[in-house]
């Protein structure tokens, strides 16, 4: 039997300023770069702790806004599935860093997806982060040199050069993971 996923929630936390910055924290564990983000508590919402983490690794309070994206990967062998959501820093820290922190730095977006340690992070933000800053106001959207996204005949077209058995896999892998979102935003998880 396949061992539940993971979940986690985080923020994409940004700060006014002469040029919007995004908060991004080091672990003190692995002296890892990361986006700021943890695992859910019991009978806590993706939401709520999405708001705690962020208070706890970067020490400021933030006001919550809409959700960008899903961020899936393989963490400790298990599946890890992130959402995250758009949230804004006012003011100076309310508290101190949690232990697991090292420290926290705010930086421009570009600079910002430099920082991060993990491939699948910097790719994630290269694509949320303009529209974060887009949908704060804060600045329009910026073009990055990120890979555009895939158009649906793309992926059809990708999906042809596949053999049988590969296709298979990966529609089976594609309904597991759906199945497992379902899943558990309806609780059940």
């Amino acid at each position: 039997m396949a061992r539940a996923p993971v979940l986690a929630a985080g923020g994409i936390v940004l700060r006014r300023g002469a040029a919007p910055l995004i908060a991004v924290v080091r672990q003190r564990k692995r002296n890892e770069w990361v986006l700021p983000k943890g695992k859910l508590d019991d009978g806590e919402t993706p939401k709520e702790a999405a708001h705690r983490e962020v208070l706890e690794e970067t020490g400021h309070d933030v006001a919550v806004h809409e959700f960008v994206g899903t961020l899936a990967y393989q963490s400790g062998g298990r599946s890890k599935i992130v959402h995250f959501w758009r949230m804004e820093a006012n003011g100076a820290p309310i508290r101190k860093l949690m232990n697991d922190v090292k420290a926290v730095d705010w930086l421009t977006l570009e600079e910002a997806v430099k920082r991060l340690s993990r491939e699948y992070e910097r790719a994630f933000l290269s694509n949320v982060g303009p529209i974060a800053l887009a949908a704060s106001g804060i600045a329009p959207a910026i073009e990055t040199e990120a890979t555009p996204p895939l158009a649906a005949d793309d992926v059809d077209a990708a999906m042809q050069t596949l053999t049988p058995a590969e296709a298979a896999s990966v529609e089976e892998l594609r309904h597991g993971l759906l199945q497992k979102v379902k899943s558990w935003l309806r609780g059940e998880a």
